[in-house]
């Protein structure tokens, strides 16, 4: 493997919240709300620092997507997915987008994410892997 080049944001930032590693900006959120495993995601119209996984068929509440699992690569932890194909003509703009979890994310002022929190507001009825 080569060298690592890990790109540095400036603004309002979302970063991983074991490395601190830089994913996107708050002004490359396309919705907040998306549902996964974990409570709440995000989707991004672009991140950085993520590898891409292996390409897969999932059935989502919106219908059948292939994805790919995106990685932190600071640290390699799972911090979404990115789509690459929708089945469903209404759900095409999700193409070559990303969801990031807010759970594994930090937000711009640091702030972390719980479970518990979504619990307590509730949940939508979006995506799920």
């Amino acid at each position: 493997m080569g060298r690592l080049f890990v790109i540095t944001l400036e603004g309002n930032i979302y970063s991983c919240k074991y490395c601190k590693t830089h994913f996107g900006l708050a002004d490359h959120i396309m919705s907040k709300s998306f549902q996964c495993r974990h409570g709440k995601a995000y989707l991004f119209d672009k991140v950085v620092n993520v590898t891409l996984g292996e390409k897969e068929e999932r059935m989502m509440l919106t219908g059948m997507h292939t994805v790919v699992d995106i990685f932190c690569v600071g640290c390699g932890s799972i911090v979404g997915w990115k789509y690459e194909a929708a089945q469903e003509k209404d759900q095409k703009y999700k193409e070559g987008r990303f969801i990031l979890e807010r759970f594994k994310i930090l937000g711009p002022d640091g702030s972390n994410y719980s479970i518990l929190q979504d619990a307590q507001l509730g949940g939508s009825d979006t995506d799920e892997p």
